[in-house]
């Protein structure tokens, strides 16, 4: 039986850059595809996600490439320090992780042993047993079916999209990032004023940006 081959666009081993575990050695896996947007730019202004700040297209980046489960397994092991006694941390991002995602990849990646994060827009339920930490980032009309989790991360402001309106769903974390480009700094203290107003929510830097890391 062909064995599924899971698109890859980048593989390396960094630091966590923002929210609840910003500041941690990680491996990332930053999957190829996504359905909020093509990548292309000359679609960005009809995209559901047009503020995306992340190249996801192809498998030409960083430690890209098409993998089977267990060769990304011995891939992530291998870009992680051989004396570490912790469990591997590997954070599944893209793009959209779900749309490639399958319990024997995140079995193989648990048999390492592995801690796994992943990071997800919230369109596509997540049935799949064995990952540890579950990030949404919910987006503007898009639906959003994964309305639990460990970590909400909303990039702010959204038109159309209120952070009020997400605080009744099951997760322990709340963030507010702010919207990169050109106005970053009017978006930053917009965060920062609406975490004050209602502290049930916390700012949520792009610190790997600030420090030149990928």
């Amino acid at each position: 039986m062909k064995r599924k081959r899971y698109s890859v666009k980048e593989l390396f081993y960094t630091i966590q850059g923002e929210g609840f575990h910003a500041g941690r050695p990680a491996v990332f896996c930053r999957f190829a595809g996504c359905n909020l947007w093509s990548g292309c730019e000359e679609d960005r202004a009809e995209a559901v996600c047009s503020f995306c700040d992340t190249d996801f297209v192809g498998i030409d980046g960083l430690g890209g490439g098409r993998y089977t489960a267990e060769e990304m397994a011995q891939q992530v092991r291998s870009l992680w320090p051989a004396d570490a006694s912790e469990p591997i941390f590997v954070v599944l991002t893209g793009g959209e992780p779900m749309l490639q995602l399958t319990q024997e990849l995140v079995d193989a990646l648990k048999a390492l042993p592995a801690e796994i994060s992943i990071e997800t827009n919230g369109t596509i339920a997540i049935d799949i047993e064995g990952i540890d930490w579950i990030t949404v980032s919910p987006k503007a009309g898009a639906p959003l079916r994964q309305r639990s989790g460990n970590e909400l991360k909303l990039v702010y402001p959204q038109e159309g999209l209120d952070p009020q309106s997400l605080e009744h769903l099951a997760f322990e974390h709340y963030y507010l990032q702010p919207m990169d480009g050109p106005e970053l700094k009017r978006n930053m203290h917009m965060v920062v004023e609406y975490c004050k107003r209602r502290p049930k929510w916390k700012v949520s830097l792009q610190t790997h940006k600030w420090m030149g890391i990928p």
